[in-house]
């Protein structure tokens, strides 16, 4: 990508952009198996509600979701006044803050790809390990966790990908910092701004593209060897 002629400041966005993306996908990943888990095999009352909720910021415009993260998570908000002032987290205008609000926009992909594949494992497997004495948790981990691993796999793929290319949450929560909020898809934003800013917007967007796609493929592949591994099993 030095054939691209990248700037300091440019290499600062994709940068962050990475980070951002890598840890919103992680941290949402526990949370993503946990409330596909709850949708696909749950019964309980309001789990329609709570679908409703978690698929939200699908169709809510993402400055209206920044907007709400911003009310919850600013340092005046009553979530994150709590979070500054006993554990001395702060989100709004840092990247932690861009990191959160990619991960709540990337959270209902992840979601839905985790549940359709537990939706799809058949249920008797999980039956003949539980007459074997293995507990529900040990279940999980040994039977169904690897049956969904590609599934698991797609879903985290999805979240990296929304999160790579948010733009209108992130801005309203974290607005656009160089160095740091200024992820790749602000930095283009700025570039088209600007009178000359076109050259600079094209070799962002050269890069985005290499790393979506580099993102997709090495889904399938991580996919593929989750699948071999399932049928040599």
């Amino acid at each position: 990508m030095d054939a691209l002629g990248l700037s300091s400041d440019e290499w600062t966005a994709i940068e962050l952009s990475l980070r951002v993306s890598v840890v919103a996908m992680l941290v949402s990943l526990p949370f993503g198996i946990a409330a596909a888990y709850l949708l696909a095999r749950g019964r309980f009352w309001g789990k329609s509600l709570l679908n409703g909720v978690i698929h939200l910021p699908l169709i809510l415009p993402p400055v209206v979701t920044g907007f709400i993260l911003l009310i919850l998570f600013g340092r005046k908000g009553p979530i994150g006044s709590l979070l500054d002032q006993y554990l001395g987290i702060v989100f709004s205008f840092r990247w932690t803050g861009a990191a959160l609000a990619c991960g709540v926009m990337g959270f209902p992909l992840m979601v839905r790809s985790i549940r359709l594949s537990i939706e799809a494992v058949d249920r008797k497997l999980e039956e003949a390990a539980g007459t074997l004495g293995a507990s529900p948790a040990w279940t999980f981990l040994t039977v169904t966790l690897p049956l969904i691993l590609p599934g698991v796999i797609a879903g985290m793929i999805l979240s990296f990908a929304k999160a790579m290319g948010e733009f209108g949450a992130t801005v309203t929560f974290v607005s656009n910092i160089p160095g740091e909020t200024q992820t790749l898809s602000s930095a283009i934003y700025t570039f088209t701004q600007v009178p000359g800013g076109d050259a600079g917007a094209m070799r962002l967007t050269i890069v985005a593209i290499v790393i979506s796609m580099a993102a997709l493929l090495a889904s399938e592949f991580l996919a593929y060897l989750a699948g071999r591994r399932v049928d040599f099993e």
